[in-house]
């Protein structure tokens, strides 16, 4: 038992944020109007994520770009191209909610801890992340009107200030700060604290997404769509992600390069991030209100997986390096 909730603490702990945060939204929904909150989170988590990389790791990234694009592409390209045909298995407001899980960029954490944590290439992984990020005031639109016919109106200029500040200052400053060699070293040392830090992190913004989407449940004045539908739209996300994952793994195998940058494409190729989409949803589409299940769906799902892929991914190497014998499990 110890060594199960070892290895799945955090999915026991994310089950348990999904529960509460659906459960309790409307005594938990002051928990959402905390000014700042949500961006203080995701702010402290990707300077977590950038603090322990070794000093010219992003450089480094930069003079070999091979894995970053390819993830780049996936998650931009192939991954909404994939959502766009099997959203047609559903219908109404579903139909338009997987579309927007597709069009939305790269998580803002998540990919670099999961890749991290799969021991790959997680400073390719927070490439993609940044560049996604950064691109998804044009590729975003470019795809939602492609795919759901509506024309979707942004302030690019409110957009990229806000990337800005919440994905590239953190990282930024994370480098910053290990220019003292002390502090570098010391950093570098603590890396996998920081990373288990930023999981707790994630399972906050988990959990805030969690209370605002049950209380937009609570609030839907039209009928819940038929559980087989809402069960056949769980699996076309799940579908999709898996797919997306997978495609993104073998090209990067196939254009041979490392088992780390592997599992860095096909995680961060694959990750959506659920702020966005649920902003998106709330302020573009507020007559379709069924829209934000795919999202909540896919963004969950995707965190499940992930941990079960980083998890079995982790072991093969280390058994391939003769450190540890895989369990059968």
């Amino acid at each position: 038992m110890i060594r199960f909730v070892g290895r799945y603490w955090f999915l026991l702990l994310l089950a348990v944020v999904i529960s509460v945060g659906f459960g309790f939204s409307p005594t938990l929904e002051p928990v959402t109007k905390i000014p700042f909150l949500q961006n203080a989170i995701v702010v402290t988590v990707l300077f977590l994520m950038a603090f322990p990389l070794e000093f010219g790791d992003l450089h480094n990234a930069a003079k070999r770009p091979g894995p970053a694009a390819l993830g780049t592409l996936m998650n931009f390209g192939l991954l909404p191209l994939l959502a766009w045909g099997a959203s047609l298995l559903v219908s109404g407001d579903l139909r338009i909610g997987v579309n927007i899980a597709a069009a939305i960029p790269c998580t803002l954490a998540s990919a670099a801890v999961w890749t991290r944590k799969a021991g790959g290439n997680d400073v390719a992984a927070l490439v993609v992340t940044i560049v996604t990020n950064l691109l998804c005031f044009v590729v975003t639109p470019m795809w939602l009107k492609l795919t759901t016919g509506d024309s979707v109106s942004l302030d690019l200029g409110a957009m990229v200030s806000k990337l800005l500040i919440l994905v590239v200052a953190p990282m930024m400053v994370g480098q910053l700060c290990r220019i003292p060699w002390s502090i570098g070293r010391w950093a570098t040392a603590n890396r996998t604290t920081m990373s288990i830090a930023a999981q707790f992190g994630i399972l906050s913004m988990v959990f805030l997404g969690c209370i605002g989407a049950g209380m937009s449940l609570r609030t839907l004045q039209e009928a819940a769509p038929p559980v087989g539908m809402l069960a056949l739209t769980l699996g076309v996300v799940i579908g999709v992600h898996a797919t997306a994952l997978v495609v993104g793994y073998g090209s990067a195998q196939w254009l041979g390069m490392r088992p780390a940058d592997q599992i860095a494409v096909g995680i961060s190729g694959s990750q959506k991030t659920l702020m966005v989409g649920l902003w998106l949803a709330n302020l573009f589409y507020p007559t379709q209100p069924l829209a934000i299940l795919p999202l909540i769906a896919y963004h969950v799902s995707q965190l499940f997986i992930d941990t079960w892929v980083a998890d079995r991914h982790l072991q093969r190497q280390l058994a391939a390096a003769g450190d540890l014998t895989p369990d059968s499990s």
